[in-house]
């Protein structure tokens, strides 16, 4: 990421900005890191990686939730199949 101060961008506003279409721009006063400038696109594709990522972890929580939880009766829906299964098994 390149780096400009904010006094530089008062002159040559126009090669940060060409920059920032490329990749971000980081803009510093003094020491202190005070803006990024970056394309809409580059914004975009951030923004929908955040989004994507969020999903993600959401559905990762909800799939981790639901391998956690038991329903009420599990046991005896679950149990007539597997009485089944162990005939089937005995008869061949």
């Amino acid at each position: 990421m390149q780096r400009f101060f904010v006094k530089e961008i008062q002159n040559t506003h126009y090669e940060v900005l060409n920059k920032a279409a490329v990749k971000p721009v980081l803009l510093t006063d003094e020491l202190q890191r005070s803006y990024i400038i970056m394309s809409v696109e580059n914004y975009e594709q951030l923004i929908n990686r955040l989004a994507l990522l969020e999903n993600l972890i959401i559905g990762q929580q909800a799939q981790t939730a639901l391998s956690n939880s038991r329903m009420v009766g599990t046991e005896t829906f679950t149990a007539e199949p597997k009485r089944l299964a162990a005939l089937d098994d005995t008869t061949l």
